[in-house]
């Protein structure tokens, strides 16, 4: 399953109602791609419409969407947020990652 801290949860419903999206019918899409720096990339976007094939997880109030493949590189991930000194927004703290770039989009297994 893929978790979400509290101060993500917080951090989305804010960012889904800045950008114009109802937190109640609206969701997180999660996916993972070639890419970055160490070889795969996280892409987050806010979507309204879920694909064949798409899992659907709830955790805190928020719903999150992953297509099959990529599910099975974020299995166990919180998505959590960071606001300090070496960077802001929403990050992935995944425990399957052996190797992370040091601004923590991209990782690798």
């Amino acid at each position: 399953m893929i978790k979400v801290s509290e101060i993500a949860q917080k951090k989305i419903v804010e960012m889904m109602r800045e950008d114009g999206k109802s937190p109640a019918t609206s969701f997180v899409r999660v996916g993972v791609q070639s890419g970055g720096c160490s070889g795969l990339m996280y892409n987050l976007s806010f979507d309204e419409q879920q694909q064949e094939g798409d899992k659907l997880i709830e955790d805190n109030g928020i719903k999150i969407v992953v297509d099959k493949k990529s599910f099975l590189y974020i299995v166990g991930t919180t998505l959590d947020f960071s606001g300090g000194l070496n960077g802001k927004g929403l990050y992935f703290n995944n425990p399957n990652a052996n190797r992370t770039c040091g601004c923590g989009e991209s990782f690798s297994l």
